[in-house]
């Protein structure tokens, strides 16, 4: 060991320099910004790199359970606002139509006093039940118990046509219609369809609920109302379908009310019978077509508008009220083309006497036919050229007849009836086929005045046949018009027509 130091005086102070030293530099670093105890240590190697811990970060909560509640929250809040919706809608629907949600099947028994499904040994068919479909998002248990009474018709005919050779050339032709057990007698089973379902036909054949088929024949026609009645003999029917089928009921067409429930049930396009509902839409709808055949203007004034689906193969079916009763023909001949959600049906309180009068005589004879009681004929082109109105020129009025207690004159010119504007006797006969005798009706009717015309509205009350002729009696002139399905006697003699 050197003992130098310790006897050396300057030692002592040495060290206390040192240590002073030592203290001023610590105290310099600990206020220096730049001194770093890293750098400053006699290990520290510039070249090597330091390992840093690296900072601590929080973790974020996962979004995923958050999304879900939301989601979730979502869905409740949109099934409350449906539900609610949902409700509102259904309530205010019932509310307006009038209807619940039940449907039911009145089983009591029919006017004949047999059950509904009761066939008894005596042959008779029994009439379809009759319930109520309140609403119309059901109605399997009325259609159940009116569809025994619906059948579909093959009309089978002969086409001829002109080959491109100028031969004559036919083919046979099957269309389908539809139809409802109306009535029967000891003998026959009747059924109401369309004229123009069984128009041309050479053969017919119906098919019942069953699916059995069977051959029917025409009983008779009015083309001029578009009503057919067709039969079958009870005998080619076999015993199970008998027990099956029903005569429909029918209800009153005059008691129907616009906005009331609708169902109607065809063979639409020949596929069999299906269902569909609406409601009335309207009522007295004025429709005119033309015959297929004849090509003579037909106006009905008086169809029932629904927007239950009529499509081809419909006409001659049951349009139906919520009780199953038949208030209406369905009749896609009326059918409008232009716009969707319009179909027509004649009502039946219409078409019973027609029916009746066809099964009873096989034609149909109106007693209550309506006769204005003049006699006249077009105003030709030619007048027309003159400044004469186009119409029906009055050439004399029956005395005694609606047109003469009106007073209508010689000379005078029909231009309206009913609003509905009219160029021939054609056209004032087949609207009047429309009315019955006694009925009060507007016509338009236009009088020279000066040089000129001058148009006014005249009320008529229509006359019957049987007036027309004993005003004929009296003042000797009995050529009153004989009206069978429409056609005068006057058209086919030639003569003057007589209204």
């Amino acid at each position: 060991m050197d003992n130098n130091n310790y006897n050396n005086p300057n030692s002592y102070n040495n060290y206390t320099n040192n240590t002073d030293n030592a203290n001023n530099t610590n105290n310099t670093n600990a206020t220096n910004p730049y001194y770093s105890k890293e750098y400053n240590s006699p290990n520290f190697n510039p070249y090597m790199q330091q390992s840093q811990t690296p900072p601590v970060q929080k973790k974020k909560k996962s979004g995923f359970g958050t999304t879900l509640a939301k989601t979730v929250a979502v869905a409740v809040v949109f099934g409350l606002v449906a539900s609610a919706v949902f409700t509102g809608v259904s309530y205010t629907a019932n509310k307006v139509l009038g209807i619940s949600a039940s449907a039911s099947s009145d089983t009591s028994k029919s006017d004949t006093g047999k059950k509904a499904n009761e066939y008894d040994q005596s042959g008779s068919i029994s009439q379809t039940s009759t319930g109520e479909a309140k609403e119309l998002t059901d109605v399997s248990s009325l259609v159940d118990a009116v569809m025994p009474s619906i059948v579909s018709i093959t009309n089978t005919a002969t086409v001829n046509y002109q080959s491109f050779w100028g031969r004559s050339e036919s083919y046979e032709q099957e269309s389908a219609g539809s139809g409802f057990i109306i009535d029967q007698d000891d003998k026959y089973m009747y059924i109401a369809t369309n004229n123009h379902v069984v128009s041309g036909s050479e053969s017919l054949k119906v098919q019942f609920c069953d699916e059995k088929v069977v051959e029917a024949e025409v009983q008779g026609t009015v083309p001029s109302n578009d009503l057919a009645v067709i039969k079958v003999a009870l005998e080619d029917i076999e015993s199970d379908t008998l027990s099956s089928i029903k005569v429909a009921t029918v209800g009153d067409s005059d008691a129907l009310l616009v906005g009331e429930a609708s169902i109607a049930i065809g063979n639409a396009l020949g596929y069999g019978q299906s269902v569909t509902t609406g409601v009335i839409s309207a009522l007295g709808r004025t429709i005119t077509t033309q015959d297929e055949t004849t090509g003579a203007t037909i106006t009905n004034n008086n169809l029932i508008q629904t927007d239950a689906a009529i499509n081809p193969g419909n006409s001659g079916g049951a349009l139906l009220n919520s009780k199953g009763e038949v208030i209406g023909i369905n009749s896609v001949k009326y059918a409008s083309t232009e716009v969707e959600g319009i179909g027509y049906a004649i009502a039946i309180n219409d078409a019973m006497p027609i029916l009746e009068s066809l099964i009873e005589n096989g034609e149909y004879v109106n007693t209550q036919a309506a006769y204005l009681g003049i006699q006249g004929g077009d105003v030709s082109t030619d007048m027309t050229a003159f400044n004469i109105p186009a119409g029906v020129y009055i050439s004399s009025v029956m005395s005694g007849s609606g047109a003469d207690k009106a007073g209508l004159l010689e000379g005078d010119i029909i231009t309206r009836f009913e609003g509905t504007q009219i160029s021939s006797m054609a056209e004032l006969q087949s609207l009047l086929q429309g009315y019955k005798a006694g009925d009060e009706v507007t016509i338009t009717v236009a009088r020279q005045a000066g040089q000129g015309y001058q148009e006014t509205d005249v009320k008529v009350t229509l006359s019957s046949k049987s007036d027309l002729e004993e005003a004929g009696s009296a003042n000797d002139n009995s050529d009153v018009e004989d009206s069978h399905n429409g056609n005068s006697e006057q058209e086919k003699s030639g003569k003057k027509d007589k209204r």
